[in-house]
């Protein structure tokens, strides 16, 4: 094979363990009950402690001190065709739990500080039991099973002066993948396999980022801004398990880097009612991993709305954002269109980044001023994306996934 199909590899193997989590490409729509409830929106309009994450200028709303905890019930479906003459086959990692703790408390007039954990990504895509014909690498999904998991620890730290808030939030990034697939050649095998099966066993590393956010009130109206830091990721292992698809031409890259973010967002109060806007820019196409495997960047667009009653609110929204992964253009048999659909059938085997629409509602009930409970639902509708790739032998054929997602987030708030 050639040097590009490595590349392909990376993308199927390393990103498609994120896909359990795919919403914005990799990304989660927004951190916390009430974020996801509203779209995702975070970066214009303050969710108390819960900001930490996506603004934290906005924790500066919190009176005393606040705590929130809880998780997201994500609920993927996606399936694979490796092939027209095959059906289609499900991927098992259709379920997964999104934990969730954040505190802000109030130091004095100016200032305000937090800490935070959140789950970003987990689980993955799971074929280890689909069975084919001989020789059909199990109806082309080589029994791939892909487990990423990722973790943020962070620590807001806010300064308020009139209207203005200022925020910086350094980062601690967890990061664990585990790769297994059949590469159904008997001669060859991992460091954590048998013969035809691959494996690197669970590489773990830890990374430092740091998050910056602005924020500023005037009357009934709250604009703000964030950045996110690239985080580089490493893996022992990683390119050891990608090598035997390079057919002898090796493998050296170790790292998968969570791309940079950088948003705008604002906000409206009018009476009970509150409307926020927020727009952010995933820059995919300069993250390690990533960039190998074509990937663009992704303009993010959320808008969410809120009715606030005296001990309950409701909340609606939407997300969009265009798929990161395209199809590679495919004009005829030689070594550059082979590099082209052989990222296309990996793109969408092991990371199906192919959801852009999201429908969201939520709502809280406070039952008392120190105790309050959120919940959100989220739906992204089934879209299926088709490419082409082709075998060994220069032999056109196509691919097709297809992708949907529901989730259920709940979360307990305390005021003190």
């Amino acid at each position: 094979m050639k040097k590009s199909i490595k590349l392909a590899v990376v993308a199927a193997l390393a990103l498609g363990a994120t896909s359990a989590f795919a919403t914005n490409g990799s990304a989660l729509i927004g951190a916390g009950a009430k974020a996801r409830g509203m779209g995702g929106t975070d970066i214009g309009i303050s969710h108390g402690a819960e900001s930490a994450l996506g603004n934290g200028a906005m924790i500066t709303s919190v009176e005393g001190t606040e705590i929130s905890f809880g998780g997201t019930l994500f609920m993927p479906d996606v399936s694979y065709q490796g092939n027209p003459q095959f059906s289609y086959e499900d991927s098992a990692a259709d379920m997964s739990v999104i934990p969730e703790v954040s505190i802000a408390t109030k130091i004095n007039e100016n200032f305000y500080i937090g800490v935070g954990m959140w789950g970003t990504a987990g689980m993955g895509t799971d074929y280890r039991d689909v069975t084919g014909p001989s020789g059909t690498n199990a109806n082309g999904t080589f029994n791939m099973v892909t487990n990423l998991q990722l973790m943020q620890f962070g620590v807001p730290i806010a300064y308020k002066t009139g209207g203005l808030s200022l925020a910086v939030t350094p980062v601690l990034q967890y990061g664990s993948l585990d790769i297994n697939y059949d590469y159904a050649d008997t001669t060859r095998g991992g460091p954590n396999s048998g013969p035809g099966q691959i494996g690197m066993g669970v590489a773990q590393d830890l990374q430092f980022g740091f998050n910056l956010g602005v924020a500023y009130e005037m009357d009934n109206i709250t604009i703000g801004a964030m950045y996110k830091s690239k985080i580089d990721m490493e893996y022992k292992g990683f390119s050891d398990t990608v090598a035997p698809f390079t057919n002898g031409l090796g493998y050296t890259n170790d790292k998968l880097s969570t791309p940079a973010e950088i948003g705008i967002g604002a906000s409206y109060v009018i009476g009970e009612h509150t409307i926020a806007l927020d727009y952010k820019n995933i820059q995919w196409s300069d993250a390690k991993g990533y960039e190998d495997f074509e990937w663009d960047d992704q303009d993010v667009i959320a808008i969410g709305y809120q009715y606030q009653a005296k001990n309950w609110a409701a909340r609606v929204g939407y997300n969009y954002a265009s798929s990161p992964i395209s199809e590679q253009n495919y004009t005829g048999n030689n070594s550059a269109n082979l590099a082209a659909t052989t990222v296309n059938m990996f793109n969408l085997l092991g990371f199906p980044a192919i959801i852009e629409s999201h429908y969201t509602v939520g709502g809280t009930y406070a039952f008392s001023k120190q105790t309050s409970l959120d919940l959100a639902f989220v739906y992204a509708p089934e879209t299926t994306e088709t490419y082409k790739t082709m075998d060994d032998a220069g032999n056109a054929y196509d691919i097709s996934t297809k992708h949907s997602q529901t989730s259920l987030s709940a979360q307990v708030n305390f005021a003190f």
